[in-house]
């Protein structure tokens, strides 16, 4: 296949012929037509997480974002209702807001002045007998997605008015949810730390869940781990081929870096190293308390963080929840928000903050090496004499876990073959 064969517009796509059981072709990364091509039958048809409720706490509090490559607004209505509704006027498609964030009691239009209750309700139209005596006002509210859902404080919502429900849509990936929430004794996060946004010139379907590259790409911010904290034996490693964790496949396209194995056998050396930090007592106490002594130390054993991508926009990583949000074929925006945790001490939530801004802040040890890479990856990807990529490192070794996962080594790439597994699905349905 070469890129002349490749799909224009609305044609039907073969989705078989650019991913195979080992390797995908290059064109997915990179064309233009494949591109529009996911939007129209992935992001503007599955389910997509919009946020969490706790970015939007007050009557009138909202965020706008994109569905896609559509604009919406997530907000608190005036009823308390938190909805998803289209940031696009009813009279001429003007955005309403170009505001990120706020928190107001109406949405005015600027271009004719239309004015929007935050329910979605129309309230005034200028010069409204203008339109006639049939006009009806309450035929033109602004437009909600056609289906919200939420899990746990977590918005999501699609743009298809059918398909699959979002119990249906997390599968498996759900019990790892709730222990990125659980790590609260309280069981609830809050959105209320800022973002940290990055973007590169390369496609989304390279973000995250590969444990194959953190000893080459971050291999300073590992070496230095390594020398401060020796481990002894490369079976305790994180990232080796020797180390006990795992990739896990978990069906429809979501995937994890499951990091268990490693941090439960050094559990106990890790309840001996926070003993006495601050809020660290205090805290433990209180995990005790909610959750009893087993599951508070399985909670705690995983540290709030599964590692885990929500196809196809939504990962859970350390502390932060991160949106993956495509632009173009070969551009990205990826949305970082750190979070902290209700119903425990501050300088708990102090640690979280600062741990995240080490590694994933604008001036971090890890994430700007991550967006040079994909720009890499990206710029390779532009010798197409042989466009294959391949994609087989441990697909002979797989096997498939009691709850019906697919497990490989946590430098498998079990991960991209599953989200690529997912993509080729929705694609061929499409199709």
């Amino acid at each position: 296949m070469d890129m002349s064969e490749l799909p224009v517009g609305g044609s039907p796509l073969d989705a078989s012929r650019l991913v195979q059981r080992d390797r995908v072709h290059g064109s997915i990364y990179t064309s233009p037509a494949v591109f529009e091509l996911e939007m129209r039958h992935i992001f503007h048809r599955t389910w997509l997480c919009v946020g969490h409720v706790s970015e939007i706490p007050e009557l009138g509090a909202y965020r706008v974002t994109r569905l896609g490559t559509q604009s919406v607004i997530m907000v608190r209505g005036s009823d308390g209702v938190v909805r998803v509704l289209m940031n696009r006027c009813r009279h001429r498609g003007v955005a309403l807001t170009e505001t990120e964030t706020g928190c107001q009691r109406r949405f005015t239009c600027p271009y004719h002045g239309w004015v929007f209750d935050t329910t979605g309700e129309l309230k005034l139209v200028p010069g409204e007998e203008a339109y006639g005596a049939d006009f009806d006002m309450t035929r033109y509210g602004l437009t909600p997605a056609p289906r919200v859902a939420q899990y746990r404080g977590f918005v999501f919502a699609s743009l298809s008015p059918e398909g699959e429900s979002l119990d249906e849509h997390l599968g498996k990936a759900k019990p790892y949810i709730d222990l990125f929430l659980d790590v609260s004794p309280e069981g609830e996060i809050e959105v209320r730390a800022g973002v940290n946004k990055t973007s590169f010139n390369a496609n989304w379907k390279f973000v995250g869940m590969d444990g194959y590259h953190p000893n080459y790409v971050h291999k300073t911010v590992y070496d230095l781990r390594r020398r401060r904290q020796p481990v002894g034996s490369a079976k305790g490693e994180s990232f080796s081929d020797e180390s006990a964790n795992l990739t896990r496949d978990l069906g429809k396209g979501h995937v994890m870096l499951d990091v268990y194995p490693v941090r439960s056998a050094n559990y106990g050396k890790y309840l001996e190293s926070m003993a006495g930090k601050p809020g660290w007592d205090e805290y433990y106490a209180s995990m005790v308390r909610a959750w009893g002594q087993a599951r508070a130390d399985e909670i705690l054993v995983w540290a709030g963080d599964p590692h885990i991508g929500l196809f196809p926009n939504l990962q859970l990583i350390g502390s932060q929840i991160r949106i993956v949000r495509p632009v173009a074929a070969d551009r990205t925006e990826v949305l970082m928000f750190p979070t902290t945790l209700k119903g425990v001490p501050d300088a708990i939530n102090e640690s979280r903050l600062r741990t995240h801004e080490a590694f994933y802040g604008p001036s971090s040890q890890g994430s700007p090496d991550d967006a040079e890479i994909f720009e890499r990856n990206q710029a390779g990807l532009s010798a197409v004499v042989d466009p294959w990529v391949l994609l087989a490192r441990g697909l002979e070794r797989e096997r498939i876990d009691a709850d019906g996962s697919i497990v490989g080594g946590i430098t498998d790439e079990t991960t991209q073959r599953g989200q690529l597994k997912q993509w080729k699905q929705l694609m061929e349905q499409a199709a």
